[in-house]
């Protein structure tokens, strides 16, 4: 199970992440977010992180041409958008692109492209509320694409290994406050996330 530390705001969190093991890093270029990052301190922090790390930038409704400005400065490796665009405009963005579902129903589960997702449970604020998605809905789906996110901690992880997700994301289940990062839950969330992948290889 691959797993994204999302809403990093410092270094000391991202190489924290790094150190123990994560598979990408997520930044917040929602301005509204407590987790909002801007870029040129997003720049430099992954200035410092390994070369090979997947970073993540987190965009809504920003245009094109911003993106990929943010995208480019920044060396993001993906665009990971929370918010519907059309395929026109995602094919003019000059890096790889997850979309996000945010999901209200299971019927938002249904026929998804042969691709991967970000799922999120819906609500008004893009993500990074704790709210987690009904885990019945995806009874009888292939998750093997998809990354959970919302609601996650290290004590509920376990409940969603059955499902046979891609990977998971969190942000606020890892703080101690909103937009710090707690290093602690960071190592434990992970060690937790990754021995579940163990268990089911």
């Amino acid at each position: 199970m691959k797993v994204k530390i999302c809403g990093i705001t410092n270094l000391d969190d991202a190489l924290c992440a790094v150190q123990n093991g994560r598979d990408a890093i997520g930044f917040v270029f929602h301005k509204p977010s407590p987790r909002y990052i801007e870029p040129q301190k997003a720049k430099q922090i992954i200035q410092k992180l390994p070369i090979w790390l997947q970073k993540v930038g987190l965009f809504t409704t920003h245009s094109v041409d911003k993106i990929n400005h943010i995208a480019t400065t920044c060396k993001l490796s993906l665009v990971q958008m929370h918010t519907h665009t059309e395929a026109n405009l995602l094919e003019q963005i000059h890096a790889p692109v997850m979309q996000t579902i945010r999901v209200k129903s299971k019927d938002d589960l249904a026929n998804l492209e042969d691709k991967y997702y970000l799922v999120d449970a819906y609500v008004e604020e893009f993500g990074g509320q704790g709210v987690r998605i009904n885990t019945s809905y995806f009874e009888g789906i292939d998750c093997s694409k998809l990354i959970l996110a919302g609601g996650l901690d290290a004590q509920n992880i376990s409940q969603i290994a059955q499902y046979g997700f891609y990977g998971v994301d969190v942000s606020s289940g890892v703080e101690k406050s909103r937009g710090v990062k707690s290093q602690e839950k960071i190592k434990k969330f992970i060690e937790v996330a990754k021995s579940l992948s163990q268990a089911n290889a």
